[in-house]
C-alpha cells in the first residue's frame, strides 16, 4: 500500500480532486471534514503526511496543528489555504506546519512538496526508532509521544523542546550554530534571541538529568552553539 495521506479539507469538490489524484499517483487517502476530525485522525502514527486547511468547521486549522504537535505528534503537516497574508503563513509555521502552500495552487507543485516532506518524516521515523531501540533503559526519549523517561519516571516536553530535540536527532554528531537553531527550530519568531536557545538547552538537561559536571547528550560548543550525542551512542550508564 503506498503512502498514506490524511487530507483536513471542509471544501468538498476540493477534497474530492485531490483525493483522487494523490490515488492516481499511489498514496492512501485519508479525508475528514471538520478539524476536531482533523485532530482525531492525525493520532494515527500510520499516516505519513497531513494536507491541512485553515478555514475549517468546529476547530480552524491553526489549532489542529498546534494541538498535534503539543500532543507529540511529528507526521509532516503541509498547511493548503487561500489565506495569502504574510501573517497568515508566519502563524502556520509558528503553530508547528512543515510547509505553507496558498490556494489556488498547482498540483505539480503540491506533489513534489509532499514528496519532500514525506522523504523528511521517514528521516525522522528512522532516526527515533533506532535511537528507542539502543538507547540505556535510563533516558528512553519518546518524541513522537512528547516526553522522556529518565530513571523511570515519566518526564513530559513542552512542543519547542521537541522540535529542538528532533532537529538536534537529525543532525547527530553535527557541530550546530545558534544561529542555525533560530533559522531552523524557532523560524519566523521575530523577538527570539540566542539566549532562549540556551534556556532551553539547560532545561533540557535538567530534564535529562545532565546538568551536572560535563554534558553527555548535549554539548556546548563554545562560540558558535551545541552538538548532540543520543543516549544510544553517548551513555555509559
Amino acid at each position: 500500500m503506498g503512502k498514506k495521506i490524511l487530507i483536513v479539507e471542509d471544501e468538498e469538490g476540493l477534497r474530492i480532486t485531490m483525493g483522487d489524484r494523490l490515488a492516481s499517483e499511489g498514496y492512501h487517502v485519508i479525508e475528514a471534514k471538520t478539524g476536531t476530525q482533523g485532530i482525531e485522525y492525525g493520532h494515527n502514527e500510520t499516516i505519513d503526511l497531513i494536507i491541512l486547511d485553515i478555514m475549517l468547521p468546529e476547530v480552524d486549522g491553526f489549532t489542529v496543528c498546534k494541538k498535534l504537535r503539543e500532543d507529540g505528534i511529528l507526521t509532516p503537516i503541509i498547511i493548503l489555504s487561500a489565506k495569502s497574508l504574510l501573517e497568515d503563513k508566519v502563524t502556520g509555521l509558528k503553530t508547528g506546519a512543515d510547509d505553507y502552500i496558498t490556494k489556488p495552487f498547482e498540483m505539480a507543485e503540491l506533489l513534489a512538496r509532499i514528496e519532500v516532506q514525506i522523504r523528511r518524516g521517514e528521516a525522522i521515523k528512522a532516526v527515533h526508532s533506532r535511537q528507542q531501540d539502543d538507547e540505556p533503559a535510563d533516558l528512553t526519549i519518546n518524541l513522537r509521544r512528547g516526553y522522556m523517561e529518565v530513571h523511570g519516571q515519566e518526564v513530559p516536553l513542552l512542543a519547542q523542546e521537541i522540535k529542538l530535540l528532533d532537529y538536534m536527532y537529525l543532525h547527530e554528531g553535527e557541530v550546530i550554530s545558534r544561529d542555525t537553531l533560530l533559522d531552523e527550530v524557532w523560524g519566523y519568531e521575530e523577538k527570539v534571541s540566542t539566549r532562549t536557545i540556551d534556556v532551553h538547552v539547560a532545561r533540557l538537561r535538567q530534564k535529562m538529568d545532565d546538568a551536572k559536571g560535563v554534558p553527555r547528550y548535549i554539548q556546548t560548543v563554545r562560540g558558535i552553539g551545541y552538538k548532540f550525542t543520543s543516549p544510544r551512542s553517548g551513555s555509559s550508564r
